[in-house]
Protein backbone atom coordinates (compact mmCIF):
# COMPACT_ATOMS: atom_id res chain seq x y z
CA UNK A 1 0.00 0.00 0.00
CA UNK A 2 1.37 3.41 -0.96
CA UNK A 3 1.62 6.29 1.46
CA UNK A 4 -1.14 8.84 0.73
CA UNK A 5 1.40 11.64 0.24
CA UNK A 6 3.59 13.06 -2.48
CA UNK A 7 7.19 13.80 -1.53
CA UNK A 8 8.59 17.10 -2.67
CA UNK A 9 11.46 16.95 -5.16
CA UNK A 10 12.76 20.48 -4.51
CA UNK A 11 13.60 20.26 -0.79
CA UNK A 12 17.06 20.89 0.67
CA UNK A 13 16.61 18.26 3.38
CA UNK A 14 14.86 14.93 3.62
CA UNK A 15 13.67 15.71 7.13
CA UNK A 16 13.83 18.61 9.59
CA UNK A 17 13.19 17.96 13.27
CA UNK A 18 11.76 20.58 15.62
CA UNK A 19 11.60 19.90 19.33
CA UNK A 20 13.30 18.14 22.15
CA UNK A 21 16.90 17.23 22.81
CA UNK A 22 18.30 15.97 26.09
CA UNK A 23 21.23 14.44 27.86
CA UNK A 24 20.27 11.17 29.53
CA UNK A 25 21.81 9.66 32.64
CA UNK A 26 21.03 5.95 32.35
CA UNK A 27 21.23 3.83 35.48
CA UNK A 28 20.92 0.05 35.16
CA UNK A 29 19.81 -1.87 38.26
CA UNK A 30 19.34 -5.62 38.90
CA UNK A 31 15.69 -4.98 39.81
CA UNK A 32 13.51 -1.91 40.14
CA UNK A 33 14.00 -0.47 43.64
CA UNK A 34 11.18 -0.53 46.13
CA UNK A 35 10.14 2.68 47.87
CA UNK A 36 12.51 3.76 50.67
CA UNK A 37 15.13 1.17 49.71
CA UNK A 38 18.68 1.05 48.37
CA UNK A 39 19.98 -0.92 45.41
CA UNK A 40 23.47 -1.10 43.91
CA UNK A 41 23.57 -0.13 40.23
CA UNK A 42 25.17 -2.49 37.72
CA UNK A 43 25.92 0.03 34.96
CA UNK A 44 25.81 3.78 34.38
CA UNK A 45 26.00 5.73 31.10
CA UNK A 46 25.66 9.38 30.12
CA UNK A 47 24.38 9.73 26.57
CA UNK A 48 22.61 12.22 24.30
CA UNK A 49 18.89 11.69 23.78
CA UNK A 50 15.61 13.56 23.32
CA UNK A 51 12.83 12.40 21.01
CA UNK A 52 13.32 14.61 17.97
CA UNK A 53 17.09 14.88 18.23
CA UNK A 54 17.34 11.09 18.37
CA UNK A 55 15.09 10.67 15.34
CA UNK A 56 17.26 13.09 13.32
CA UNK A 57 20.42 11.25 14.40
CA UNK A 58 18.87 7.94 13.36
CA UNK A 59 17.78 9.17 9.92
CA UNK A 60 21.22 10.67 9.32
CA UNK A 61 22.88 7.40 10.28
CA UNK A 62 20.73 5.70 7.64
CA UNK A 63 22.08 8.10 5.02
CA UNK A 64 19.40 10.79 4.78
CA UNK A 65 19.91 14.56 4.88
CA UNK A 66 18.51 16.04 8.08
CA UNK A 67 18.51 19.27 10.05
CA UNK A 68 17.61 20.00 13.67
CA UNK A 69 15.80 23.08 14.98
CA UNK A 70 15.84 23.29 18.75
CA UNK A 71 17.40 24.92 21.77
CA UNK A 72 20.23 23.82 24.04
CA UNK A 73 21.43 25.41 27.24
CA UNK A 74 24.88 26.95 27.39
CA UNK A 75 26.02 24.37 29.95
CA UNK A 76 28.22 21.28 29.57
CA UNK A 77 25.19 19.13 28.76
CA UNK A 78 24.32 21.51 25.92
CA UNK A 79 27.79 21.14 24.46
CA UNK A 80 27.44 17.35 24.61
CA UNK A 81 24.00 17.38 23.00
CA UNK A 82 25.01 19.77 20.21
CA UNK A 83 28.19 17.84 19.40
CA UNK A 84 26.32 14.52 19.36
CA UNK A 85 24.15 15.72 16.47
CA UNK A 86 26.84 17.64 14.62
CA UNK A 87 29.16 14.62 14.76
CA UNK A 88 26.44 12.46 13.19
CA UNK A 89 26.19 14.94 10.32
CA UNK A 90 22.88 16.59 11.27
CA UNK A 91 22.70 20.18 9.94
CA UNK A 92 22.60 22.53 12.94
CA UNK A 93 21.95 25.88 11.23
CA UNK A 94 18.53 26.21 12.91
CA UNK A 95 19.69 25.18 16.41
CA UNK A 96 20.47 27.63 19.23
CA UNK A 97 22.36 27.83 22.53
CA UNK A 98 20.41 29.86 25.12
CA UNK A 99 22.50 31.89 27.55
CA UNK A 100 21.85 30.99 31.18
CA UNK A 101 19.56 28.05 30.35
CA UNK A 102 20.11 24.46 31.40
CA UNK A 103 19.86 21.74 28.78
CA UNK A 104 17.03 19.23 29.29
CA UNK A 105 18.17 16.24 31.30
CA UNK A 106 16.65 12.87 32.11
CA UNK A 107 17.52 10.31 34.75
CA UNK A 108 16.50 6.89 33.49
CA UNK A 109 16.29 3.82 35.73
CA UNK A 110 16.51 0.57 33.75
CA UNK A 111 15.59 -2.88 35.06
CA UNK A 112 18.32 -5.11 33.61
CA UNK A 113 16.01 -8.15 33.64
CA UNK A 114 13.72 -6.68 30.98
CA UNK A 115 15.28 -3.46 29.67
CA UNK A 116 12.13 -1.55 30.71
CA UNK A 117 12.71 1.87 32.22
CA UNK A 118 11.35 4.79 34.20
CA UNK A 119 12.21 8.32 33.05
CA UNK A 120 12.55 11.32 35.38
CA UNK A 121 13.11 14.50 33.39
CA UNK A 122 13.25 18.28 33.52
CA UNK A 123 13.06 20.92 30.80
CA UNK A 124 14.15 24.49 31.44
CA UNK A 125 11.33 26.83 30.41
CA UNK A 126 13.84 29.08 28.67
CA UNK A 127 14.31 26.38 26.03
CA UNK A 128 10.71 26.73 24.88
CA UNK A 129 9.53 28.64 21.81
CA UNK A 130 6.79 31.24 21.63
CA UNK A 131 4.79 31.02 18.42
CA UNK A 132 6.55 34.01 16.87
CA UNK A 133 9.96 32.50 17.68
CA UNK A 134 9.41 29.32 15.66
CA UNK A 135 11.83 28.98 12.71
CA UNK A 136 8.91 28.59 10.30
CA UNK A 137 11.06 29.10 7.19
CA UNK A 138 12.99 25.96 8.09
CA UNK A 139 9.91 23.76 7.74
CA UNK A 140 9.62 24.72 4.07
CA UNK A 141 13.11 23.35 3.36
CA UNK A 142 12.38 19.65 3.86
CA UNK A 143 10.31 16.81 2.47
CA UNK A 144 9.17 15.98 6.01
CA UNK A 145 8.84 18.07 9.18
CA UNK A 146 8.91 15.96 12.35
CA UNK A 147 8.23 17.39 15.82
CA UNK A 148 7.05 16.90 19.37
CA UNK A 149 4.30 19.32 20.47
CA UNK A 150 5.78 20.66 23.70
CA UNK A 151 5.45 24.25 22.43
CA UNK A 152 2.07 24.01 20.74
CA UNK A 153 1.89 27.56 19.38
CA UNK A 154 5.29 27.25 17.76
CA UNK A 155 4.47 23.77 16.43
CA UNK A 156 1.23 24.99 14.90
CA UNK A 157 3.09 27.75 13.08
CA UNK A 158 5.72 25.26 11.86
CA UNK A 159 3.07 22.80 10.68
CA UNK A 160 1.09 25.42 8.77
CA UNK A 161 4.25 26.73 7.11
CA UNK A 162 5.27 23.20 6.18
CA UNK A 163 1.94 22.29 4.66
CA UNK A 164 1.78 25.49 2.64
CA UNK A 165 5.11 24.47 1.09
CA UNK A 166 4.01 20.89 0.39
CA UNK A 167 6.05 19.42 3.23
CA UNK A 168 4.66 16.32 4.99
CA UNK A 169 4.10 16.86 8.73
CA UNK A 170 4.84 14.10 11.26
CA UNK A 171 4.23 14.26 15.01
CA UNK A 172 5.62 12.22 17.91
CA UNK A 173 3.13 12.55 20.76
CA UNK A 174 2.80 10.90 24.15
CA UNK A 175 1.35 13.59 26.40
CA UNK A 176 -1.65 15.91 26.18
CA UNK A 177 -0.62 19.57 25.87
CA UNK A 178 -2.84 22.65 25.90
CA UNK A 179 -3.79 23.56 22.34
CA UNK A 180 -2.63 20.26 20.87
CA UNK A 181 -5.94 19.71 19.03
CA UNK A 182 -5.16 22.60 16.68
CA UNK A 183 -1.73 21.14 16.02
CA UNK A 184 -3.10 17.66 15.27
CA UNK A 185 -5.46 19.13 12.68
CA UNK A 186 -2.35 20.14 10.71
CA UNK A 187 -0.55 16.79 10.87
CA UNK A 188 -0.24 14.10 8.17
CA UNK A 189 1.40 11.32 10.22
CA UNK A 190 0.32 10.84 13.84
CA UNK A 191 2.17 8.10 15.73
CA UNK A 192 1.76 7.86 19.50
CA UNK A 193 2.48 5.50 22.34
CA UNK A 194 -0.14 2.85 23.05
CA UNK A 195 -1.23 4.74 26.18
CA UNK A 196 -1.80 8.16 24.59
CA UNK A 197 -5.18 7.55 22.85
CA UNK A 198 -6.93 6.53 26.07
CA UNK A 199 -5.48 9.52 27.96
CA UNK A 200 -6.48 11.85 25.14
CA UNK A 201 -9.76 10.39 23.88
CA UNK A 202 -10.87 8.08 26.68
CA UNK A 203 -10.96 5.18 24.21
CA UNK A 204 -9.10 2.03 25.29
CA UNK A 205 -9.57 -0.07 22.14
CA UNK A 206 -6.61 0.85 19.90
CA UNK A 207 -8.43 0.31 16.59
CA UNK A 208 -11.35 2.48 17.66
CA UNK A 209 -8.99 5.11 19.04
CA UNK A 210 -6.87 5.27 15.88
CA UNK A 211 -9.99 5.49 13.72
CA UNK A 212 -11.31 8.33 15.87
CA UNK A 213 -8.00 10.23 15.68
CA UNK A 214 -7.99 9.94 11.90
CA UNK A 215 -11.62 10.98 11.65
CA UNK A 216 -11.25 13.92 14.00
CA UNK A 217 -7.96 15.32 12.70
CA UNK A 218 -7.76 14.12 9.09
CA UNK A 219 -4.34 12.45 9.34
CA UNK A 220 -3.36 10.29 6.36
CA UNK A 221 -1.55 7.87 8.69
CA UNK A 222 -2.35 7.31 12.36
CA UNK A 223 -1.10 4.61 14.66
CA UNK A 224 0.40 3.43 17.92
CA UNK A 225 3.57 1.65 18.91
CA UNK A 226 3.03 -1.54 20.92
CA UNK A 227 6.48 -2.26 22.36
CA UNK A 228 7.70 -5.80 21.76
CA UNK A 229 4.36 -6.64 20.10
CA UNK A 230 5.11 -4.28 17.19
CA UNK A 231 2.77 -1.59 15.89
CA UNK A 232 -0.70 -0.85 14.60
CA UNK A 233 -1.16 1.75 11.84
CA UNK A 234 -4.15 2.89 9.81
CA UNK A 235 -3.67 4.23 6.30
CA UNK A 236 -6.90 5.50 4.81
CA UNK A 237 -9.44 2.86 5.82
CA UNK A 238 -6.93 0.00 6.10
CA UNK A 239 -5.21 -1.23 9.25
CA UNK A 240 -1.59 -2.38 9.03
CA UNK A 241 -0.63 -4.58 11.99
CA UNK A 242 3.07 -5.46 12.15
CA UNK A 243 4.77 -7.75 14.64
CA UNK A 244 7.89 -6.80 16.54
CA UNK A 245 11.32 -8.42 16.21
CA UNK A 246 13.33 -10.21 18.86
CA UNK A 247 16.20 -8.00 20.02
CA UNK A 248 19.53 -9.60 19.00
CA UNK A 249 21.28 -10.67 22.19
CA UNK A 250 18.28 -9.70 24.33
CA UNK A 251 16.76 -6.35 25.26
CA UNK A 252 19.16 -4.13 27.20
CA UNK A 253 17.28 -0.82 27.23
CA UNK A 254 14.01 0.39 25.70
CA UNK A 255 14.92 4.09 26.03
CA UNK A 256 14.31 5.73 22.66
CA UNK A 257 12.62 2.70 21.10
CA UNK A 258 9.65 4.85 20.05
CA UNK A 259 12.01 7.40 18.51
CA UNK A 260 13.74 4.56 16.66
CA UNK A 261 10.38 3.34 15.36
CA UNK A 262 9.79 6.76 13.82
CA UNK A 263 13.27 6.64 12.29
CA UNK A 264 12.37 3.45 10.43
CA UNK A 265 8.90 4.60 9.39
CA UNK A 266 10.11 7.93 8.00
CA UNK A 267 13.07 6.21 6.34
CA UNK A 268 10.65 3.91 4.52
CA UNK A 269 8.49 6.84 3.45
CA UNK A 270 11.48 8.87 2.25
CA UNK A 271 13.02 5.98 0.31
CA UNK A 272 9.82 5.07 -1.51
CA UNK A 273 8.79 1.95 0.41
CA UNK A 274 5.18 0.85 0.89
CA UNK A 275 3.45 1.41 4.21
CA UNK A 276 3.73 -2.28 5.15
CA UNK A 277 7.48 -2.45 4.52
CA UNK A 278 8.02 0.90 6.22
CA UNK A 279 6.25 -0.42 9.33
CA UNK A 280 8.48 -3.48 9.19
CA UNK A 281 11.54 -1.24 8.95
CA UNK A 282 10.27 0.81 11.88
CA UNK A 283 9.95 -2.23 14.13
CA UNK A 284 13.36 -3.48 13.01
CA UNK A 285 15.10 -0.19 13.87
CA UNK A 286 13.36 -0.19 17.26
CA UNK A 287 14.53 -3.73 18.00
CA UNK A 288 18.12 -3.00 16.95
CA UNK A 289 18.18 0.12 19.11
CA UNK A 290 17.32 -1.93 22.21
CA UNK A 291 20.62 -3.86 22.03
CA UNK A 292 22.53 -1.28 24.11
CA UNK A 293 22.07 1.34 26.79
CA UNK A 294 21.14 4.75 25.46
CA UNK A 295 18.67 6.10 22.93
CA UNK A 296 21.15 6.27 20.04
CA UNK A 297 24.01 3.90 20.83
CA UNK A 298 22.78 0.98 18.73
CA UNK A 299 20.79 2.79 16.04
CA UNK A 300 21.71 0.98 12.81
CA UNK A 301 23.28 2.11 9.58
CA UNK A 302 21.51 1.30 6.32
CA UNK A 303 23.59 -1.79 5.55
CA UNK A 304 22.97 -3.24 9.02
CA UNK A 305 19.24 -2.61 8.78
CA UNK A 306 19.03 -4.24 5.35
CA UNK A 307 20.96 -7.29 6.58
CA UNK A 308 18.72 -7.64 9.65
CA UNK A 309 15.56 -7.43 7.56
CA UNK A 310 16.89 -9.99 5.10
CA UNK A 311 17.66 -12.42 7.92
CA UNK A 312 14.20 -11.97 9.39
CA UNK A 313 11.97 -12.36 6.35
Amino acid sequence: MKFPFELRSDARFDCIGFGTNAVDFLIEVPHYPAYDSKVELTNYVRAAGGEVATTMAGLTRLGLATAYAGRFGDDDAGAIGWASLADEGVDMRFAERIAGARTQIAFIIIDERTGERTVIWQRDGRLGYAADEAPADASAMAKVLHFTPHDTGACLRMAKSARSAGTIVSIDIDNVFDGVEDVLSNVDILISSAEFPERFLGISDPRLAITEMQSRFGCGIAGVTLGAAGSLLRCGDTFVETGGFAVPGGCQDTTGAGDAFRVGLLYGLLTGEAVEESARMANAVAALKCRSLGARTALPRAEELAEFLQKNI
